[in-house]
């Protein structure tokens, strides 16, 4: 697929961040470590890699406002635009050795987001999307599963530590989830989760307490696959309160049924 500038742009940024994470990653156990909060690690690789994001993606549009985990917000001389960047979704997943983490990288356009990417360098694997234009990992066209049975399904969410006050929302998701359904995986990465629905690997997926940086990127791949994706609760915003849900066109209702218990 040939994309627009900006998405080349993403793309380039997120294989040259990614060269330095893999690199770290394979010496993670040298990895200088501070602790950022309960359960929520920051690593040098980590702000490395925001570092080489922000030198590519501000060189080539420098009027672009920058929205990010590490570096916080700038809105830029262009208040229409911003770039909205995860430089390691999956950070405890990083630093203990699994290879299971990404970067993510989304372009908002007066508040909707119209390209993204998720780049899985441990695998290889770049998701992306434009508004209109499909969704893509490496060379494939990608979209949500066919299936439209909920035992037959799988799903993915994140589950709470540190005693998070989420933790019991979510045990009683799972007490109605499971009996429905063939399975629910929690692998430690939302941009990641997002990508394999989008991928048809997974057939649904629900978070809260979500940053906007760990959604942005995914919700235009979702879309451009043709999942449906909604607040978690009908009358919620998506960035405003940190909670998504979403699923392909034949499971949404069921799915988002027993999640929301209505």
């Amino acid at each position: 697929m040939v994309g627009s500038a900006n998405l080349n742009i993403m793309i380039k940024a997120a294989r040259k961040a990614g060269r330095s994470l893999v690199k770290d990653f394979r010496e993670v156990e040298n990895l200088q470590v501070s602790m950022k909060g309960a359960g929520d690690f920051v690593s040098r690789a980590d702000i490395a890699a925001e570092k080489i994001l922000k030198e590519e993606l501000m060189t080539a549009r420098p009027t672009y406002g920058w929205l990010a985990e590490e570096g916080g917000e700038d809105a830029g001389q262009d208040p229409t635009r911003r770039w909205i960047v995860d430089p390691l979704d999956g950070t405890t997943n990083f630093l203990h050795g699994l290879p299971h983490w990404a970067i993510s990288i989304g372009l908002e356009h007066k508040g909707q987001m119209v390209a993204g990417v998720i780049f899985d360098a441990a695998k290889n694997e770049m998701f992306f999307a434009e508004k209109g234009e499909g969704a893509w990992m490496n060379e494939s066209r990608i979209r949500a599963s066919g299936r439209t049975r909920m035992i037959e399904s799988i799903y993915a969410t994140g589950l709470p530590f540190g005693g998070r006050s989420d933790l019991p929302a979510t045990i009683q998701d799972l007490a109605r989830l499971l009996p429905a359904c063939a399975g629910v995986r929690r692998w430690g990465a939302a941009a990641l989760d997002m990508a394999y629905v989008a991928a048809g690997r997974y057939d649904g997926f629900w978070e809260r307490r979500l940053n906007s940086w760990d959604m942005a990127a995914g919700l235009v791949i979702l879309r451009e696959a043709g999942a449906l994706v909604e607040p978690l609760r009908k009358d919620g915003d998506i960035f405003a309160d940190g909670e998504v849900i979403t699923a392909n066109e034949g499971l949404f209702d069921a799915f988002t049924k027993v999640i929301r218990n209505t």
